[in-house]
């Protein structure tokens, strides 16, 4: 039975145009095809990126963080109650008014001293300002390193320059050194960041980072299998631009640079606007939907690579919403908070000290990669968490 369904998934014409097989993209006459084994690599290579992540968040990122003045904020203990503990890690953070009631009784406190336990036990889980930057330093390294390296590897080639060229003897089209590793690269981190995701900050778009990281892994191979290599090469490095962008503008913010970081937030929106809902879907999107069909007819793979990249789009079309939400508020005056912040970020006034003066963050992110990189963007530093 496997045996058949490894038949049927690799199917000749799930995957290729009318009248070829495998056959003819096998290694010959000094042309080399990407090959499905080329991806197992990816694994290790992810792990390979964890390392490297964990080296760089313990010894590299403190001493940025130090040398642009970045501290986390100091938050108040909650004062020992096993009650009040037990509840809040087995049932809820986030106490009914019944609850509260009933519990206020069981430790003989007032409701104002349960209510503000909690508030504060909230906060005293939640990220610090050095995780975040951490975070952010991180994939703003990547991201610059990715885009320079997308740009040394396609600013000769003609596709670059002219979509049609995406398609030119189409699918025999050699595979270059430099889409391999540009390839494998970004597949290993994306998958790096699939299995960190658990453990990063968690935000209100936790759900959409996931569908993101699943469907950019997704088209990635997909698009690797079926020699859709150039196109892929395309999508990946008009993700990373707006990418490097956002997570710079967090850096300022957490470094508590406002100017800078909403100069950065404003190109970011409008970067963020022109690549992924002008260029991609118009240039990209037109590509693959409109040029294959005039050499061949279409095919599964045709169709599957079209409806992913419209996936993404729609991912596009939800934070590029976000985003024009927040950049509407932020420039008439509006905005008391984040429309995308962390989860558990609203920082709350405990009735003594108030955490919630530290600087506040924004939110965001990116695509075919989250995905492309979900949004993770952090807004001006006036804003509150």
């Amino acid at each position: 039975m496997l045996q058949t369904v490894h038949e049927w998934f690799w199917w000749h014409r799930i995957w290729l145009p009318v009248n070829l097989t495998w056959a003819d993209l096998e290694d010959r006459e000094g042309r080399v095809y990407a090959k499905v084994s080329d991806l197992y690599i990816t694994i290790p290579y992810s792990i390979a990126f964890l390392i490297i992540r964990f080296l760089f968040e313990r010894f590299i990122a403190p001493s940025a963080a130090k040398t642009l003045g970045i501290k986390d904020t100091l938050r108040l203990k909650v004062a020992d109650n096993p009650i009040l503990e037990k509840y809040f890690c087995s049932r809820s953070r986030n106490p009914t008014q019944a609850d509260i009631d009933g519990l206020s009784k069981k430790c003989s406190w007032s409701v104002r001293q349960v209510e503000r336990w909690f508030r504060r036990r909230r906060n005293q889980d939640r990220p610090g300002i050095i995780k975040k930057f951490k975070e952010a330093s991180w994939r703003f390294v990547f991201y610059l390193s990715a885009f320079i390296g997308g740009i040394v590897a396609l600013y000769d080639k003609p596709w670059f320059y002219d979509t049609k060229e995406v398609w030119r003897a189409f699918p025999r089209q050699s595979l270059l050194e430099s889409q391999y590793w540009y390839y494998i690269i970004e597949m290993s981190f994306y998958w790096s960041l699939l299995f960190r995701v658990a453990f990063d900050i968690k935000r209100k778009d936790f759900k959409e980072q996931i569908i993101h990281h699943l469907a950019t892994l997704t088209l990635l191979a997909f698009s690797w299998c079926a020699n859709y290599i150039r196109i892929g090469t395309l999508v990946m490095i008009l993700h990373d631009v707006s990418d490097v962008i956002l997570e710079l503008a967090k850096i300022f913010n957490y470094a508590k640079l406002p100017v800078i970081c909403n100069t950065l937030f404003v190109l970011f929106a409008f970067v963020f606007i022109v690549t992924r809902l002008v260029i991609f879907p118009f240039w990209l999107i037109h590509c693959t939907w409109v040029y294959p069909v005039l050499d061949f007819p279409p095919f599964f793979a045709y169709y599957f690579f079209n409806v992913m990249l419209i996936v993404l789009l729609l991912l596009h079309v939800f934070w590029a919403y976000l985003i024009l939400r927040m950049l509407n508020k932020f420039l008439f005056g509006n905005m008391v908070g984040d429309e995308r912040s962390d989860q558990e970020e609203e920082e709350e006034d405990d009735g003594n000290t108030s955490d919630s003066e530290e600087q506040t963050k924004f939110l965001g992110h990116g695509i075919l990669k989250e995905a492309h990189r979900p949004l993770n963007v952090e807004p001006p530093a006036r804003w509150k968490y």
